[in-house]
């Protein structure tokens, strides 16, 4: 499945609704998720993190051993390494939001199955609905895949602007990529340098009142 259609709209059609206007009322209902044997094998759900009024999101695929104990999304090394590149481009980490396409850790930090996407995938886009983001970083080719063309690639459209509707897509590497493939990294800079450009003009709009 894809979360978002051509046209930007999202396509989550589930009777189990999560709050979409309260973070910490989200955060409690998606805690006590059990909608895929994913929550059978992890220690806990791993929700967002981060600011909930910057109109931007990064989202990853899914948590790893690191995140999974300690219950926060991108905390182990692939979450060192974006800590660096925020740093090295002059992006705070507390004023953006971090997600994954779902919140239970598969077993062996592998790929999530579209089955447990489309589980996960409620919670997700009351994030998405919450959060009312200008701007959507995919990090990497599953997040890529599962939000808005099942026949993208990662390495063909990093780096390049997609616009669904009212939301722009700035896909780029999955940390983890990085860690595996170091000669990516200056190239996985020049995508979050155009991050930054586009958090810094959202930032002006905010100030001068021409987004909410």
């Amino acid at each position: 499945m894809m979360l978002f259609d051509r046209q930007g709209n999202l396509t989550v059609s589930c009777l189990i609704q999560y709050p979409d206007s309260d973070y910490q009322l989200l955060r409690e209902k998606a805690l006590e998720c059990k909608r895929c044997h994913l929550r059978e094998g992890a220690s806990q759900v791993v929700m967002g993190k981060g600011a909930i009024n910057k109109k931007i999101m990064f989202i990853g695929e899914g948590p790893g051993a690191d995140e999974d104990r300690r219950g926060e999304p991108f905390v182990g090394r692939a979450g060192q390494l974006l800590n660096r590149i925020f740093a090295a481009v002059n992006i705070k980490r507390e004023e953006v939001y971090i997600t994954n396409m779902v919140k239970c850790r598969p077993p062996g930090n592998r790929n999530p199955s579209s089955g447990e996407v489309a589980a996960c995938a409620p919670i997700l886009a009351a994030e998405i609905k919450l959060i009312d983001p200008k701007v959507i970083v995919p990090l990497g080719s599953v997040a890529l895949k599962n939000l808005i063309d099942e026949e993208a690639s990662i390495t063909r459209m990093r780096g390049k602007w997609i616009k669904r509707g009212k939301y722009f897509f700035l896909p780029t590497f999955h940390p983890s990529y990085l860690l595996r493939n170091e000669r990516m990294k200056k190239t996985a800079w020049y995508d979050f340098r155009l991050i930054k450009k586009a958090i810094d003009r959202i930032e002006e709009l905010q100030q001068t009142g021409q987004l909410d």
